[in-house]
């Protein structure tokens, strides 16, 4: 059998769910294109897109959950290319405080949003 699966979603649970909207809205450009709130209130998730993809980012909070979320060596990293000058995106992010790693041998830095999730940059591909 073959299969023909294409991406869709990535979830991350945050601790604190409009401080993750804004820093989605903020260091990335994504924004709110659904959401979904149980009945019960004891979750809501909220998917971030870009406009130029299908791609959605889920952000799941809930109500229940005390505490960060521990996420090991946090070796697993979304990744996003930007079609802006990189240079700036890159001065933009360090501004926000918000980048963690950088490899200048590869042309690469990674910036961690209010949960500690990595986020590797990219420029576009020309």
């Amino acid at each position: 059998m073959q299969i023909g699966a294409r991406f869709d979603h990535f979830n991350i649970n945050v601790t604190d769910l409009n401080k993750s909207i804004a820093f989605y809205e903020q260091a990335l450009g994504l924004h709110e294109v659904r959401r979904k709130e149980a009945s019960d209130g004891s979750f809501t998730l909220v998917y971030m897109g870009d406009d130029k993809s299908n791609f959605q980012l889920e952000l799941t909070w809930l109500k229940d959950k005390e505490g960060p979320y521990e996420l090991g060596d946090n070796e697993s990293h979304l990744c996003l290319r930007v079609s802006e000058d990189y240079a700036k995106v890159h001065a933009f992010h360090k501004e926000m405080g918000c980048v963690c790693y950088e490899n200048t041998r590869m042309g690469l830095y990674f910036i961690h949003d209010p949960d500690d999730y990595w986020i590797e940059i990219l420029p576009e591909k020309k």
